[in-house]
């Protein structure tokens, strides 16, 4: 028996209400060509398998691939693949199967310490989102990174994270998820979430400039945006900005949904004093830990 290891940060799903709200959330048809980060023991593989064209499974725990590969390994529209996905060169690894490349969706239970770099991977980033985006991306994480994503602007959960992710996509609850619904419980709670890749209404002009006022606005969130931003931009026609805008000269970043943030961004053009780039981070990309 393979027993959850925390090096892996592993935590399998057990409960069967989620395991049909994600497969629910993923609207499977047989024309989808599915993407399974971590597929642990495959309880949410074996779900997704029959309704799919096909199904390529990253993994990288050799234990698992090898259960994976006894269980499943006949199945014509499965592909085990082992490895970190995160370093993993899939459109290399899938060069030499055909039937298996251009995946449409991601449906995953990821481990929730490098959630932030897993979500950039499959979105891409604002200066460099992913050139052939997913139609839909169906994750479970952790809650409180899940809060960030969906937030509004206004609450506290709202960040940079929020603007990163709602720039490149439309986000939504799908639902919550105890902690007992793992085998072991982790010590938080978690939420199953979808994303769709969208275009921006309002692309940004300069998207490095954006996102360096994004980094840069969040790095301290207690203060006003144009203390924050004034190396950058000068306080004053900061000021005039936002009142153009219509946002009020004494607003936080949090305050500045992804919209306005992209329009003060290409207002800013010519005239500022630098990119900000090296600027701190409020940090909010990064995640808890399951355990």
């Amino acid at each position: 028996m393979v027993r959850p290891r925390r090096v892996f940060a592993q935590h399998w799903l057990k409960s069967d209400k989620v395991l049909d709200a994600i497969v629910k959330a993923a609207d499977c048809s047989t024309n989808d060509r599915i993407l399974e980060i971590g597929p642990g023991t495959g309880i949410l593989t074996r779900r997704l398998l029959p309704l799919v064209k096909s199904l390529v499974a990253v993994e990288i725990d050799r234990d698992l691939c090898e259960l994976l590969a006894k269980q499943l390994g006949k199945k014509e529209n499965f592909l085990l693949l082992q490895g970190d996905f995160l370093t993993l060169d899939l459109a290399a690894n899938l060069g030499a199967f055909p039937q298996f490349q251009q995946q449409n969706k991601v449906v995953a239970n990821i481990p929730y310490n490098i959630t932030g770099p897993i979500i950039e991977k499959l979105l891409g980033t604002i200066a460099n989102p992913n050139p052939e985006p997913f139609d839909a991306i169906v994750l479970l994480i952790q809650k409180e990174v899940a809060e960030r994503l969906y937030a509004k602007a206004g609450s506290r959960s709202f960040g940079a994270l929020s603007v990163r992710v709602q720039y490149l996509a439309d986000c939504e609850l799908i639902c919550h998820v105890p902690a007992s619904a793992f085998y072991p419980p982790p010590k938080v709670d978690s939420a199953v979430v979808r994303l769709r890749p969208r275009q921006i209404e309002i692309p940004a002009q300069e998207p490095k400039r954006l996102e360096n006022l994004v980094k840069l606005g969040f790095s301290a969130k207690r203060k006003m945006l144009r203390n924050n931003l004034q190396s950058v931009v000068e306080r004053d026609r900061l000021t005039q900005l936002m009142e153009q805008l219509n946002i009020d000269p004494q607003a936080r970043a949090e305050d500045i949904s992804t919209q306005q943030w992209v329009e003060l961004a290409n207002l800013v053009g010519v005239g500022s004093r630098g990119s900000g780039g090296d600027e701190g981070d409020e940090g909010d990309e990064g995640v808890g830990e399951k355990s």
